[in-house]
């Protein structure tokens, strides 16, 4: 996701969403799947989101919300 911020900075000139899961993970759970690795800072939900943020990347908190930002913003 990190690295899909980078490029959506740098390349995408249309609005983006996203949702990030596991944001409500116990601490020192593991979410996701095998190949998942969390390095450093790097592939939290939190540095997820905030890349995303970063990247000017609309993220909701919950999956429902995408529709009322996406409605929100086509209001603008």
């Amino acid at each position: 996701e990190e690295e899909a911020a980078e490029y959506i900075e740098k390349h995408v000139s249309k609005p983006v969403y996203a949702y990030i899961a596991g944001r409500t993970a116990p601490p020192g759970k593991r979410m996701g799947h095998a190949g998942a690795i969390i390095s450093g800072s790097r592939g939290t939900a939190a540095s997820k989101v905030a890349a995303f943020e970063e990247a000017g990347v609309r993220v909701a908190k919950f999956p429902h919300e995408i529709a009322h930002l996406v409605k929100n913003d086509s209001r603008r």
